[in-house]
């Protein structure tokens, strides 16, 4: 089959691609860097005309209030070129527990796109999975402080981006959902002992303090991010660090 990756030079996209063609499809990765802009709607046509399946990785460039209007024009864009080309599949990357932390602008946006892609005309499928751990470097940085991290209890189920792309190339490449599939990591920790381990096994010597106030992850209750009924990835968090 023809993949068009949208978003296909990132993180994920990029091992979504090596997946497909490696197994002897077709995928192609789009992107600003190509050429796309999936706000003005330039490219988008030429990049899913013979397209089976559209698989879209792209991301808000903030997470903040702008996010929900990226999503909404991006989505409206990318189905109206889906639907004039005849495709098939519109495949799209969503998070665990997003509709459950309507405090975040971010995550509202990604329920917003979830929510357009179902409406929409496209045959469709959603991968949801829990927080990367790639992002990890990312969330000590937010509330770091000198010799001190600071960070909730939020419990965390990561996983591994080569595990979320090998998921996502998977429903890719077969029928479409029609709902959602969440993916996870094996484990759950709480955030505060996510950050121990990492500085730990970097030799960091920084402190983590435990801070219910601290950081985005603070206004999630409870443990929304994570499902020990998911689909659950192999990699453990300490192989992944090794």
């Amino acid at each position: 089959m023809k993949f068009a990756v949208i978003g296909g030079t990132g993180l994920i996209g990029s091992q979504v691609v090596k997946n497909l063609n490696a197994v002897g499809h077709e995928a192609v990765p789009h992107s600003q860097s190509t050429g796309i802009d999936v706000i003005s709607g330039q490219g988008l046509g030429e990049a899913v005309a013979g397209a089976d399946v559209i698989v879209n990785l792209t991301n808000s460039p903030t997470f903040d209030e702008a996010s929900p209007a990226f999503f909404q024009t991006s989505m409206d864009n990318l189905l109206a070129a889906a639907q004039e080309g005849g495709v098939g599949h519109f495949v799209i990357l969503s998070i665990v527990g997003a509709d459950q932390v309507p405090e975040l602008d971010y995550y509202r946006a990604k329920v917003l796109q979830e929510d357009i892609l179902a409406a929409g005309p496209v045959p469709y499928s959603i991968v949801r999975a829990t927080q990367f751990m790639e992002f990890m470097d990312a969330v000590l940085s937010w509330t770091a402080d000198g010799d001190t991290v600071r960070l909730p209890a939020t419990p965390i189920q990561p996983i591994a981006s080569k595990d979320v792309a090998d998921a996502v190339a998977e429903v890719a490449a077969g029928a479409p959902l029609g709902g959602i599939r969440n993916i996870a990591g094996p484990e759950v920790f709480p955030l505060d002992e996510l950050g121990r381990i990492t500085l730990t096994h970097k030799g960091d010597g920084r402190t983590v303090v435990t801070d219910p106030t601290a950081g985005m992850f603070a206004v999630v209750k409870g443990d929304v991010l994570t499902d020990k009924d998911a689909n659950l990835a192999p990699t453990r968090y300490v192989d992944w660090l090794s």
